[in-house]
């Protein structure tokens, strides 16, 4: 018989997501937990995971579509640019999760600190990527995630870091043509990723921020196989029960398309972590899911498993629309479309093709 995580079982009942852990400062009253971020990947699970034994602020550019989204909490509309509207957000939080999404913004992080010190908050989980261990990544936005996790080392805030590598929902850019074609395209399609189930990254952010035992610590997560995209297609069709076909682009083919998509630091910026993929850069396999949630870290074959139906066609509300939105999580595939940063909106920073590709930036 499996053993049901805690992620698990807030799907089945938020009302048993976590067992009591931190406590408040306040006696009689619940820890509060604010999540930025909120309507993105990790975040809107978080908030999914927490709600029903913490008090969850649930922090959004556009708290409309938030809710349309399923993020659970108390839903509050701020923009990062405004340390104000951050302060309001963050009042009486005990505990905080940081998810930015835009390099080419950088003071974000440095106002979501700022708000947190300002509003007593006691504790900042930050989401990070396993990119800032590698001396040789030195593109626009790993230096950002390095310089935003320097920030907050350096608040004075107690603190935890997550450093995810890439998400397996990645995979979802691929739809359109696993639908369409039964074809992948990628580039540099032999190389290998440790990619990680967002719903683990959530879980464990999840942890962090609600039980004691984190503050100080940096993890790794990863899962629990690196696997190259030709492998990942091979058990995505394993998967739909049919097989499909790889197609190598070239790197100029993959960058041109990434220019039509993204601004040219962003663009390069992916073809700078596709090359160090190449080269072997992206193969660690770490403990880190293990360490914080006490379960092993999901594999690619059985989130292929949960997802197979958004790669066979539309849902009731179309392609575009899909349970996994709050899943939805290799940066960016040709495929992926730049719409411009969208702070905590439907999308975090990629906003691509229906489904929110948005912490593409954790690789």
């Amino acid at each position: 018989m499996r053993t049901l995580s805690w992620g698990d079982v807030a799907e089945e009942d938020p009302l048993l997501a976590f067992p009591a852990g931190r406590t408040s400062e306040a006696p009689g009253r619940p820890l509060r937990i604010a999540v930025t971020g909120a309507s993105g990947t990790v975040g809107a699970l978080v908030t999914r995971m927490l709600a029903g034994r913490y008090a969850v602020t649930a922090v959004s550019r556009d708290p409309a579509r938030a809710a349309r989204g399923g993020v659970a909490g108390t839903i509050v509309g701020a923009d990062f640019a405004e340390r104000r509207d951050l302060s309001r957000a963050l009042a009486g939080a005990d505990a905080v999760l940081a998810v930015t999404f835009d390099p080419l913004r950088p003071t974000h992080d440095a106002n979501i600190l700022a708000a947190a010190r300002r509003e007593g908050v006691r504790h900042v989980v930050k989401l990070s990527a396993l990119a800032v261990t590698d001396p040789d990544a030195q593109d626009v936005i790993t230096r950002w995630q390095r310089e935003s996790e320097e920030l907050l080392k350096a608040s004075g805030l107690a603190w935890t870091i997550l450093r995810p590598r890439a998400f397996m929902s990645n995979t979802l850019d691929w739809a359109p043509s696993v639908r369409g074609q039964g074809v992948v395209r990628g580039l540099y399609g032999t190389s290998r990723n440790s990619c990680v189930d967002p719903r683990d990254v959530a879980e464990a952010a999840a942890c962090a921020l609600s039980m004691p035992g984190h503050d100080g610590r940096t993890y790794a997560l990863t899962g629990p196989q690196a696997l190259s995209v030709r492998e990942q297609t091979e058990q995505l069709g394993r998967a739909l029960g049919r097989a499909l076909t790889y197609e190598e682009l070239t790197e100029e083919q993959a960058l041109q398309a990434w220019r039509r998509r993204h601004p040219e630091p962003v663009a390069q910026a992916i073809l700078d972590t596709a090359r160090r993929q190449r080269d072997g850069a992206k193969t660690l396999l770490a403990d880190g899911v293990r360490e914080v949630t006490g379960h092993a870290p999901a594999a690619f074959r059985t989130w292929a498993e949960r997802h197979a139906g958004l790669f066979r066609g539309a849902g009731p509300g179309g392609p575009a629309r899909h349970s996994a939105c709050v899943e939805a999580g290799s940066v960016t595939t040709p495929g992926s479309r730049w719409t411009g940063p969208v702070q905590a909106g439907r999308g975090e920073y990629f906003e691509c093709h229906g489904h929110r590709g948005s912490e593409k930036v954790h690789y």
